[in-house]
C-alpha cells in the first residue's frame, strides 16, 4: 500500500512558536519546521512513495517525508536509528520538525527507519535528496543558471571496521566461519573449535593463544604455518558437514581467509612459509568491511578506508554531487559517478576547478570545447637547465623551437629528439642538456591543456581564478564536521548514502542564507 501525502501544518502554533524561541543553537530544526512543506512538496512525496509497493492490503506506510526528515536530522546530529527514535519522544526539537510534539510514542519504529534507509539506497533515491535542495534553491530565484561553475576535491574518510595484521585477519575469518557452523549445530563456538582441533581460533586473542616470541622471525613464520594449518582443518570439517558446506557465510569467510593467504603469504626457495614483502595492490585490510583499503592523501599522510569527494557550485555554495571511492584508487575514478549525478540535474558544466589528481579523469579527458579546466600546473624541474617551458610550441604548424631557434616538427603524444650534431655545437648547450644524444622533449597527449594551465598562472587574473577552488575545501571542512573523520557504515554504498545526507545538511545551511537574502528573514543556522 502506498503512503498518504503528509500534510503537516504550515503556520506555527503558539506552542511551536514558544519552542522556536527557545532554540538558541542548532537552528536547522527551526529552518526545517518552517520549510518542510516546500522541501517535501506533494510532487516529491509522490516520488518517494514509489519506495512502497502498490497494494490494497496492509496498513498505510509511514509517510516517507517524515522518515526523510528524520534521516536528515540523523545526519545533522550524528544520531543512530535507536537514538533518533528516543529523540522523537524526548527532544522537542525533533518533535517540532516531525509534527509530533509531546508524543509519548514515536510515530514510527527503529526498524521502519532502517528499512527506509535501505529502500533509499536500493532505489538510488538518496541522490534525489541533494537534487531537491538544488530545486528548492532554484524556486527562490536566488539562482537559476544552468551554466555550472564547480570545484571538486576530496578528503580521507577512515573506515568503520577494525584494521588487522595478517595473523589476526586469518584468525578473524576462521572465527566467523566456525561461529556460523556452531550456530547451525546449536553448539558453542569453543566446543566446535575443539572438535576441529583449532582451539587457538576460539581464544579472545589469537596471538596470546599462540604464545610465541613475536620479535623472532622464525617463530613468526611458525605461527603463520599454524594458522594456515587451521584453515585446512576448518575447510575439511566444513566439507564433511552437508548442512553447512553450502552456507554462504561459511563459504565467504573461508574464501576471505584464502584470499588473505594469497595476498600476504609466500613460500621461499627453501620451502619456508613467510609473510610476503610489500603490499598487494588490492590487499584486504579488514574482515568486516571488504572494501576498506590502505590509502594516502599525501606522501606523509596515510589512512585506511575511503575517500569522500565533493563537487561544490562556486556561484551559490551548494554541493551538487558527492562520491565515495576506496582509499587506494586514484581520485579521478569518481568522476564518472559525479558526471551521472550532474546529468540528472540537467546542468551544463562550463568551469571545473580541480587539483592535479583529477587531471586524468573522464571529465577532463572527454571534456567539451565549452568546458574550461582550472588547475595548478605541474611544476617542471630541470635543475639549472632549460625547462620545457623555454621551448616554443606552434600548434598550428605543429613545430617546436628550442631556445636557440632550432625548429623541428612534433606529434602529440610523441617525443622530439634534437639532432646530436646541432646540440653539440649549440652555444646554449651547457644551459640545455648534458646528454651526448642531444636534448629531447616529450609532447604529452594533453599538452595543449598543460600549456594553457601554465600560461594562466603567469597573470594575476589567472592566479585569482585558481584561488576560487579554496571554496570546495571549506565545504569539505563543514561536511567533515558533521560526518566526522570516521565512516559510520560498512561498505562504500552505505557511506555514499551517509555522505549524501550530510551534503543535504550542508545545502540546507546554504538555503537558509538564500532564503534570508530573498525573503529578508533573520535565520542563521549553527
Amino acid at each position: 500500500m502506498r503512503p498518504q501525502i503528509w500534510q503537516p501544518p504550515i503556520e506555527l502554533s503558539a506552542l511551536e512558536q514558544s519552542i522556536v524561541k527557545r532554540i538558541k543553537r542548532a537552528k536547522l530544526f527551526t529552518f526545517l519546521r518552517q520549510y518542510r512543506h516546500q522541501l517535501f512538496d506533494e510532487e516529491f512525496q509522490q516520488e518517494l512513495s514509489k519506495l512502497y509497493a502498490d497494494s490494497a492490503k496492509g496498513q498505510p506506510p509511514v509517510p516517507p517525508a517524515q522518515l526523510a526528515l528524520a534521516t536528515i536530522l540523523q545526519a545533522y546530529t550524528g544520531a543512530t536509528e535507536a537514538e533518533a527514535i528516543e529523540a522523537l519522544v524526548m527532544d522537542r526539537r525533533w518533535q517540532l520538525v516531525l509534527d509530533c510534539i509531546d508524543c509519548e510514542k514515536a510515530p514510527f519504529s527503529q526498524a521502519t527507519l532502517v528499512r527506509f534507509r535501505s529502500a533509499l539506497i536500493i532505489q538510488g533515491l538518496d541522490r534525489r535528496l541533494i537534487e531537491r535542495t538544488v530545486e528548492l534553491a532554484e524556486q527562490t530565484k536566488g539562482f537559476g543558471s544552468r551554466q555550472l561553475r564547480a570545484a571538486l576535491d576530496s578528503s580521507p574518510l577512515w573506515g568503520a571496521s577494525k584494521v588487522e595484521d595478517t595473523y589476526n585477519l586469518l584468525g578473524h575469518a576462521l572465527k566467523k566461519a566456525i561461529g556460523v557452523i556452531a550456530s547451525q549445530q546449536g553448539r558453542e563456538l569453543v566446543e566446535v573449535a575443539n572438535d576441529i582441533g583449532v582451539d587457538i581460533v576460539a581464544s579472545s586473542s589469537l596471538k596470546a593463544a599462540l604464545d610465541l616470541n613475536w620479535d623472532d622471525p622464525d617463530e613468526k613464520n611458525l605461527a603463520l604455518g599454524i594458522v594456515l594449518d587451521a584453515i585446512d582443518r576448518v575447510e575439511t570439517f566444513a566439507q564433511a558437514q552437508p548442512e553447512n558446506v553450502e552456507h554462504p557465510q561459511v563459504r565467504r569467510a573461508l574464501s576471505t581467509a584464502r584470499l588473505i593467504e594469497a595476498q600476504d603469504v609466500e613460500v621461499d626457495a627453501d620451502g619456508e612459509i613467510k609473510l610476503l614483502k610489500g603490499v598487494a595492490k588490492e590487499r584486504r585490510i579488514s574482515i568486516e568491511d571488504e572494501e576498506m583499503r590502505h590509502g594516502r592523501k599525501s606522501k606523509s599522510q596515510r589512512f585506511d578506508g575511503y575517500k569522500r569527494h565533493v563537487l561544490r557550485d562556486l556561484d551559490n555554495g551548494l554541493v551538487r554531487a558527492v562520491g565515495i571511492t576506496r582509499a587506494n584508487v586514484p581520485e579521478a575514478s569518481v568522476t564518472d559517478a559525479i558526471a551521472t549525478d550532474l546529468k540528472h540535474q540537467q546542468v551544463n558544466l562550463v568551469e571545473l576547478h580541480i587539483d592535479r589528481a583529477y587531471l586524468s579523469s573522464s571529465l577532463v579527458q572527454n571534456r567539451s570545447d565549452e568546458l574550461t579546466i582550472y588547475c595548478k600546473a605541474w611544476q617542471v624541474r630541470n635543475g639549472k637547465k632549460f625547462t620545457k617551458t623555454a621551448f616554443s610550441l606552434d600548434w598550428d604548424n605543429q613545430t617546436i623551437s628550442c631556445p636557440n631557434g632550432v625548429t623541428l616538427p612534433f606529434s602529440v603524444g610523441g617525443k622530439v629528439q634534437f639532432p646530436k650534431n646541432i646540440c653539440t655545437t649549440c652555444p646554449l648547450r651547457e644551459r640545455c642538456t648534458t646528454s651526448k644524444s642531444g636534448r629531447s622533449v616529450s609532447i604529452h597527449p594533453d599538452e595543449p591543456l598543460f600549456q594553457e594551465l601554465k600560461q594562466r598562472q603567469l597573470t594575476p587574473a589567472g592566479r585569482a581564478k585558481l584561488r576560487e577552488r579554496v571554496a570546495v575545501e571549506h565545504s569539505l571542512s563543514h561536511i567533515g564536521r558533521w560526518q566526522g573523520e570516521q565512516a559510520r557504515y560498512v561498505g562504500s554504498r552505505k557511506n555514499l548514502f551517509d555522505l549524501r545526507r550530510i551534503a543535504v545538511v550542508h545545502n540546507l545551511h546554504v538555503l537558509a542564507k538564500i532564503f534570508t537574502h530573498t525573503t529578508e528573514q533573520s535565520i542563521t543556522l549553527s
